[in-house]
């Protein structure tokens, strides 16, 4: 039997969402949707649906290791993405593994951190204590940030309540952790949905149509691995986050709906979404 074509690798690592709407469940979705194959190393098992948390169980550092450690043994990984990392000693665990795996790699190996800090329904994910391991070991390694709004104001102790506001606080982030900051502004009111990318080499914007009246439950998620399978591909930087960018926003636009046997509506983004 001739062997099967060889795919572009992506490799998230973060929690397991019990609902599949965000974690490693929307990563993979996504990774497939855009032609990448997705590895995955699960840090905690959430128990969730996309209005409550109810529960987080940290993995094993241990076991944590070993899932990233057989996977970049046996597979060409081309992209890593990561999302919840709950504790301080994950963080670190994944930090360090990182920091080796990419100075074996010839090519650089891009780095997406997503900085998972407080989910969509409110509930606090990553452990305060794990807030600064991520900022003295993890962010320095990334490649690329993507916070939201909510998440650049507790790293810079501040809200940011303007686009003005915006520009200030991706400039600073830059500055302070040395990595492409993508800022999302989709909390920000108005028609549009605009996030602003700062490089070292200059900024530019991404804008959408704002989706109202949808939960966005696992939309942070999808975008940085969207973003995640765009460098996987070969793809520079910009067109990896515009790709990405009009994928979640399809995926919003195209969302499923069910109603709970006690009438409340859950929304879930579609992460297999028809091309306009």
């Amino acid at each position: 039997m001739a062997a099967g074509p060889a795919a572009k690798v992506a490799l998230t690592i973060a929690g397991s969402d019990s609902s599949a709407g965000a974690g490693v469940q929307a990563d993979l979705k996504t990774f497939t949707a855009l032609g990448v194959y997705g590895l995955n190393a699960i840090t905690c098992v959430v128990a969730e649906t996309p209005g409550q948390v109810t529960r987080i169980f940290p993995i094993p550092v241990d076991m944590l290791r070993e899932q990233i450690r057989v996977l970049f043994d046996a597979f060409p990984v081309a992209a890593v993405k990561t999302g919840l990392l709950h504790s301080a000693a994950l963080v670190h665990e994944v930090a360090e593994i990182l920091a080796t795996e990419r100075r074996k790699q010839t090519r650089r190996l891009p780095i997406v951190v997503d900085p998972v800090m407080v989910a969509t329904s409110g509930a606090l994910l990553l452990q305060k204590e794990a807030i600064d391991t991520c900022e003295r070991e993890l962010f320095p390694l990334a490649t690329l940030l993507t916070p939201n709004l909510d998440e650049a104001g507790a790293l810079l102790g501040h809200r940011i309540r303007d686009v003005a506001q915006m520009h200030d606080a991706a400039q600073r982030l830059r500055q302070k952790y040395g990595a492409s900051v993508l800022l999302k502004g989709g909390h920000l009111p108005g028609e549009d949905a605009t996030d602003l990318l700062v490089t070292a080499h200059g900024i530019c914007e991404f804008t959408q149509p704002f989706v109202r009246d949808v939960s966005t439950h696992g939309t942070g998620c999808t975008y940085s691995a969207g973003i995640a399978a765009g460098l996987a591909l070969g793809l520079e930087l910009e067109p990896a986050i515009r790709q990405a960018k009009e994928f979640v926003t399809r995926s919003i636009n195209q969302h499923f709906t069910w109603q709970t046997g006690a009438g409340t509506r859950i929304d879930a983004l579609n992460h297999s979404p028809e091309r306009p």
